[in-house]
């Protein structure tokens, strides 16, 4: 699997005209190519990128054009290659093949824009030198804070300029997977606002609320920026400091992800949550507060690591009830209003909302999982579509490759069911037809 390793990099002055001037001439050779291409399309023919490749050859022997020369050739071509995946992500996107939020067609790039960058492969001849700097092609030795070894050789590295003038060294390197010793326990995961997460053994973890921590901070330096003169020297030196201060919620928060998401995949074997939307949930009266929770990261994180170190990872569907269903007896109770904390079932359990969540997002996932887990078959109807309890799919979807998934009714051995995990009754699946 392939992994990024990113490392601060400090270029000297020299070193930063320098990555200047690849920046603007990769951002030309970009710009170019799509206006090519745009010309083409209005025109009803087509551009290849062979033909793209030859036109960027040809630009350098002309005066207009003379000074792509004075970078590294491997940068240029990296921009046109940018290009092709871009366009390639849009058709894909269009006809169906690519998953997820529809992409939109490539636009030209500005030397404003907040993040600028720069790939150099191996055709380039980068390489670290005895003395740990990294040199670039046409830029020189460029220093750099290792904050870890890189564990092989890298295949490129991509040089970046954020919005605060910082600058990054991201190395791409092919790596092996990892296993971890295996362990007996699994976890299911439910997330919200005023706690982050809720796991099913009970444990919590709390919000941390990086953004309205630093509101007050965030809203003194937006003021001051608005008070600059457009174009002026004061304006460019408050729009750093707007952006240094959103930059560092943004590193405390993924550095903090980073670390519970490690924590919850060395501990569990298993791990499941729920499928949650969103980019609905962003668009509700709660959107400052989703944003800044930062559901999406931690969970392409437990996926990505789950991966890495061979833990299997599972997504329940959304529509499955797990707030109003008891994971005792698996009676659903019915919709409870968010100032519902606690609820007691018929049965006699009481529960707290957000642990009983937990605990049927893990018997959910375990029912179509490797992991054994009893199914009973006494108090759950499936004609309740109003309670959305029925899936239209799969529950759950492991990432676990080559595993088959258990089938709907099916029953299996209830050994792997820990201790204080009642079973409990999920609806059936209905059969599809296409």
């Amino acid at each position: 699997m392939q992994l990024r390793y990113n490392y601060r990099v400090y270029p000297t002055p020299g070193q930063r005209v320098e990555l200047a001037r690849a920046f603007g001439c990769a951002r030309v050779v970009y710009n170019d190519a799509l206006i090519a291409r745009r010309e083409a399309f209005a025109a009803g023919q087509r551009v290849s990128d062979a033909e793209l490749s030859k036109r960027l050859t040809a630009a350098k022997a002309t005066s207009e054009r003379a000074w792509l020369d004075q970078v590294s050739s491997v940068v240029l071509q990296q921009a046109l290659a940018d290009l092709n995946t871009a366009y390639r992500n849009f058709f894909e996107s269009v006809v169906g093949k690519r998953k997820g939020a529809r992409v939109a067609p490539p636009k030209l790039r500005s030397r404003k824009d907040n993040r600028q960058s720069i790939r150099f492969t191996r055709n380039a001849r980068f390489r670290v030198l005895a003395n740990r700097r990294l040199r670039l092609p046409k830029v020189g030795d460029v220093p750099v804070r290792w904050s870890r070894e890189l564990p092989c050789e890298p295949s490129s590295v991509t040089v970046i300029k954020d919005a605060t003038g910082r600058y990054f060294a991201s190395f791409v390197v092919d790596v092996e997977t990892e296993p971890l010793p295996p362990t007996d326990s699994d976890t299911g995961i439910d997330l919200g606002l005023t706690t982050f997460a809720v796991l099913s053994d009970g444990r919590i973890i709390d919000s941390q609320r990086f953004l309205r921590q630093a509101e007050r901070k965030l809203a003194n330096a937006q003021k001051s920026l608005s008070r600059k003169a457009k174009d002026s020297g004061n304006r460019a030196k408050a729009r750093i400091k707007v952006a240094r201060a959103h930059a560092k919620v943004a590193d405390t928060r993924r550095d903090w992800a980073h670390k519970q998401s490690t924590i919850i995949i060395r501990d569990n074997q298993a791990v499941y949550v729920e499928d949650l939307r969103i980019k609905a949930l962003a668009r509700t009266r709660m959107a400052k507060s989703v944003h800044d929770a930062g559901w999406g990261m931690f969970i392409r994180m437990l996926e990505e690591k789950a991966a890495r170190y061979g833990r299997t990872f599972g997504k329940v569907n959304r529509f499955f009830p797990s707030t109003q269903m008891c994971s005792v007896c698996g009676a659903l109770d019915g919709k409870k209003p968010l100032q519902i904390r606690e609820w007691s079932c018929r049965c006699g359990a009481v529960h707290d909302r957000d642990v009983n969540a937990a605990r049927n997002i893990l018997a959910a996932g375990r029912a179509d999982s490797p992991t054994p887990v009893e199914l009973v078959s006494a108090s759950v109807s499936v004609e309740q579509p109003a309670m959305k309890q029925e899936p239209t799919g799969s529950a759950a979807q492991p990432t676990l490759a080559g595993i088959p998934i258990l089938q709907g009714g099916e029953d299996v051995n209830p050994a792997g069911r820990p201790a204080g995990h009642p079973a409990v009754r999920l609806p059936a699946r209905r059969r599809s037809r296409r």
